[in-house]
């Protein structure tokens, strides 16, 4: 249960967090599915639905950290 919390807001904040430092949505995002990649990687995801609510969450992220570098930008 509470992985999927976890997958449902981690990958949501990293691309909004990475987003912020790089200046990039495209490298935080980027960022964020390499560190997704890797968990995938070590074994931390066990089931589908979690990987399935890691990527609606990532793109989710995604979305808003690029209506959120447009608005800063007008």
């Amino acid at each position: 249960m509470w992985k999927m919390i976890v997958s449902l807001t981690m990958p949501f904040i990293l691309v909004v967090l990475f987003t912020r430092v790089t200046y990039s949505h495209y490298i935080g995002t980027l960022l964020t599915v390499a560190l997704l990649l890797a968990s995938y990687y070590k074994g931390y995801t066990h089931t589908w639905g979690v990987a399935f609510f890691d990527l609606a969450s990532l793109i989710a992220g995604f979305l808003y950290a690029r209506r959120m570098k447009t608005r800063l930008k007008a």
